[in-house]
């Protein structure tokens, strides 16, 4: 019965859970329509009630509590969709809008999308499971932006909503196994190291563990181990003793204390020192340190969540990272995949990071046109969620969308899951001129293997830079096992330039 009028990633068709059952509210004047949509909705386990008029569903608002989500018919006697839309956002402006209707007119999703209309649905000649999707997915992003518009935030709202997940993540499945994986370790206080490339949300899946676990209500503390120098560092880590250099007149606790009894993300972990590796290992193994310039040995009951976007594989073998703390830091491993592997929360990521920065700066939600909505979709996203953030960031600020347009559009790394392979020119074989003697004629057996490595190369050689040489992650895209990778990078000559 229904079809969207702009393309989007579909999410899976769910029952949405939620400790209250949401209100959605059906304004059309066409009976048959609303029966159909009330039935439907009453078995996907809303709540419903149906209006033939806009002024009636504005009077209901007006004497009692508003709907989650009203379904809006464009056509209607009287006042017509678009006039009760105006008015609806006039009275409640975080109510979230889905208009339906019959015919699609470019000038009326524009009105609407102006107004603030949270979807836009056309509907179908025949009920389907298509258009049965579309709805389910409208109304799910539309619940998640009521709850973002409510004063929510990305992450779980507490350890009683086990549930709720950050926004997106139901729309991926492989988000939706991490979270599952997340529940599983929560409550245990094992050491958990988060892997992924920068600005995919590791200090997210840290907040999750912790919200989800038994030390909710106690400290969540984060320290980034790349943004100090070294004695810097060691300080901020574990404190320090009155006189224990020039400048200390005073003690101070560090952030393995302040997080006693509660959690510490130990953020880029791949860039702590060999000195401090030691520190850190003596504290996983006996959770006890002392102060700089101390000789009182402290005890702490401290949950460890590192996380890095760093090989560290390849920094053992470099002897730059310790191999036991290796170990004892990846007792759980948990990896978060780039944003060009989750494409189907993108949507819900712009409306959310729209409203948020809409709201921070107070300024009026800017419109999104569908072209640069395709944009973002098909963008590799280099930098991930961040840069998605960042770009909507400027969006709300500027409110210049041909900008953000013409930047995507110079971006190297559109549609970065599309890999182009070519082989170098220099490699390619030509026919020999009639005559050229056999000495001067390279074997065929030589042409093959020099074709094969290069063509191995040109391969090896773009999945490193598509994961920004993290070998680890690139050996398990191209199926071989980490030291095989290593033995052909060598063999091929390939560089980090």
């Amino acid at each position: 019965m229904l079809a969207q009028a702009r393309p989007r990633i579909g999410g899976e068709r769910r029952q949405i859970e939620m400790s209250v059952r949401p209100q959605i509210a059906i304004v059309d004047d066409d009976s048959g329509f609303a029966n159909y949509l009330r039935t439907y909705l009453s078995m996907r386990g809303y709540d419903t009630h149906s209006y033939a008029r806009g002024d009636q569903v504005l009077a209901a608002m007006e004497h009692g509590q508003p709907p989650d989500v009203v379904l809006l018919d464009v056509m209607m006697p009287g006042m017509n969709g678009i006039d009760t839309l105006r008015a609806l956002k006039a009275a409640r402006p975080d109510l979230q809008a889905i208009m339906v209707s019959g015919r699609q007119h470019a000038s009326t999703i524009v009105e609407a999308v102006r107004l603030g209309a949270a979807d836009y649905l056309v509907k179908a000649e025949r009920p389907g499971e298509a258009g049965e999707l579309a709805l389910d997915s409208a109304i799910t992003r539309a619940l998640e932006r009521r709850r973002v518009l409510s004063g929510a935030t990305l992450r779980p709202a507490s350890r009683n909503d086990r549930g709720d997940r950050p926004i997106g993540w139901d729309e991926s499945p492989a988000m939706r196994t991490l979270a599952r994986m997340i529940e599983r370790v929560a409550d245990s206080d094992v050491t958990v190291l988060v892997r992924g490339e920068t600005g995919v949300g590791k200090e997210l899946v840290a907040r999750a563990i912790h919200e989800r676990s038994t030390r909710t209500e106690r400290p969540f503390v984060k320290v980034n181990c790349a943004a100090l120098p070294l004695d810097l560092l060691e300080r901020e880590l574990f404190g320090h003793e009155k006189g224990a250099f020039t400048g200390a007149a005073a003690a101070r606790i560090g952030k393995f204390e302040e997080a006693h009894r509660g959690t510490i993300v130990l953020d880029e972990i791949g860039e702590l020192k060999p000195p401090l590796q030691a520190k850190l290992l003596h504290v996983l193994q006996d959770a006890t340190f002392t102060k700089l310039g101390g000789n009182q040995t402290i005890k702490v009951d401290v949950r460890v969540v590192a996380a890095t976007n760093r090989d560290l594989e390849a920094l053992l073998v470099s002897g730059r990272f310790r191999e036991d703390l290796y170990y004892r830091l990846k007792v759980i491993e948990l990896t978060v995949p780039p944003l060009r592997e989750r494409r189907a929360e993108i949507p819900l990521l712009t409306d959310y990071f729209v409203a948020h920065y809409a709201h921070r700066y107070q300024r009026p939600a800017p419109a999104m046109s569908n072209e640069l909505r395709e944009r973002f979709l098909h963008h590799g996203w280099p930098g991930n969620v961040r840069e998605l953030e960042n770009t909507i960031k400027r969006f709300v600020i500027l409110r210049d969308e041909q900008s953000i347009l013409r930047e995507l559009g110079r971006s190297t790394h559109a549609d970065d899951s599309v890999m182009v392979v070519s082989v170098p020119a220099g490699t390619a074989v030509s026919a020999s001129p009639t005559g050229r003697s056999e000495d001067d004629a390279r074997r065929l057996a030589d042409v093959s293997r020099d074709a094969a490595m290069a063509a191995e190369r040109a391969v090896i050689a773009q999945t490193l830079k598509q994961v920004r040489w993290n070998r680890r992650r690139a050996a398990q895209q191209l199926g071989v096992s980490y030291k095989t990778l290593l033995k052909k990078i060598k063999e091929c000559g390939i560089t980090n330039n």
